[in-house]
C-alpha cells in the first residue's frame, strides 16, 4: 500500500446548530436556541482524516494544542451568523522533529499550511528539499520559496491574493474555481460532472486536496486525480458542516 504523510496546522472545527426566532430586545441581534453542537478536527488533521477515509495510509504532524472554531448556524437554513476564533496562532513544529522526518517512508508528502504558524517559507523549503513529490496547499504569499515544490492546489481567490507575479513556477499548479471545478496550469479546464446542492463549504478545500492526492499516489496521473478530486468535493459540500468524504457516495 502507498503511504503518504500530512505535515501542516490543524484547529477543531465546532457548528454550533440552533434556532433564531427573534431578534434581542437588548440590541438588533438575533437570539439562538441551541439545538445541538458537532465537533471535529479541522485544516490538516481534516486533510488526514480525508485521506483516511479513501483508505490511503496515512501519517500526520501537526500541533497539539488547536485553535478552536466555533460556528454558530441556524438549523433550518444552515447560514452561518457568526464564527468565533479562539488562541488563533500555533507554535511553529519543533525543527528537531521535522529534521529527523523518515521521509524515505513515503510516497508523497502533503504540506496544508493554514499559515497560523506551525510551518514556515523556510521550512517547507526543507521539505521540498527532502522529498521529490510534495502537494502543497498554503494561505501564504507564494514566490520562489516554493519553486521546488511538484504540485500546488490553490482556489482561484487565493491565487488572485497571494500569487506572486514574478514567480516563474515549473511544477504543477491545480486551481480549484468553486462550481467551475478546477484548471490544470492554467489552461486544461475540469468541469465538476454533476453539480451538487449547496449547503456547507467548510472543509472543502481540504477534501479536494486528500482526493487528489488519494488517486495520483495510486493512478499517477494528476488529471485523473483532479477529475476524483471534483467529485468529492462536489459531494462534501452537498452535507452540513465539515464532513469527512464517504467513497460509497462518490
Amino acid at each position: 500500500m502507498k503511504k503518504v504523510l500530512v505535515i501542516g496546522d490543524s484547529c477543531t472545527d465546532v457548528f454550533r446548530y440552533g434556532t433564531f426566532d427573534r431578534l434581542s430586545p437588548e440590541a438588533p441581534v438575533p437570539v439562538m436556541k441551541p439545538t445541538r453542537s458537532v465537533g471535529n478536527g479541522g485544516m490538516a488533521i481534516n486533510v488526514y482524516e480525508n485521506l483516511k477515509a479513501l483508505g490511503v495510509d496515512v501519517d500526520i504532524i501537526t500541533n497539539d494544542l488547536r485553535p478552536v472554531k466555533t460556528r454558530y448556524v441556524d438549523e433550518v437554513s444552515n447560514q452561518m451568523v457568526l464564527r468565533v476564533d479562539e488562541n488563533d496562532s500555533i507554535q511553529q513544529i519543533n525543527l528537531e522533529l521535522l529534521k529527523n522526518i523518515e521521509f524515505d517512508k513515503y510516497d508523497v508528502v502533503v504540506v496544508s499550511d493554514y499559515n497560523k504558524g506551525f510551518l514556515s517559507e523556510i521550512d517547507i523549503e526543507s521539505i521540498a528539499d527532502h522529498h521529490p513529490k510534495v502537494f502543497l496547499d498554503t494561505k501564504k504569499k507564494i514566490s520562489d520559496w516554493a519553486k521546488d515544490i511538484e504540485f500546488i492546489k490553490i482556489n482561484e481567490k487565493e491565487f488572485n491574493n497571494n500569487w506572486s507575479s514574478e514567480f516563474d513556477y515549473n511544477g504543477d499548479l491545480v486551481m480549484t474555481k468553486g462550481k467551475d471545478g478546477a484548471v490544470l496550469n492554467f489552461s486544461e479546464e475540469f468541469p465538476i460532472d454533476e453539480e451538487q446542492e449547496v449547503r456547507d463549504l467548510s472543509g472543502a478545500g481540504d477534501t479536494f486536496l486528500a482526493a487528489l492526492v488519494a488517486d495520483y499516489v495510486e493512478n499517477h496521473d494528476i488529471r485523473s486525480a483532479i477529475r476524483f478530486a471534483n467529485r468529492c468535493a462536489a459531494w462534501v459540500v452537498s452535507q452540513k458542516g465539515v464532513a469527512i468524504v464517504n467513497p460509497a457516495k462518490i
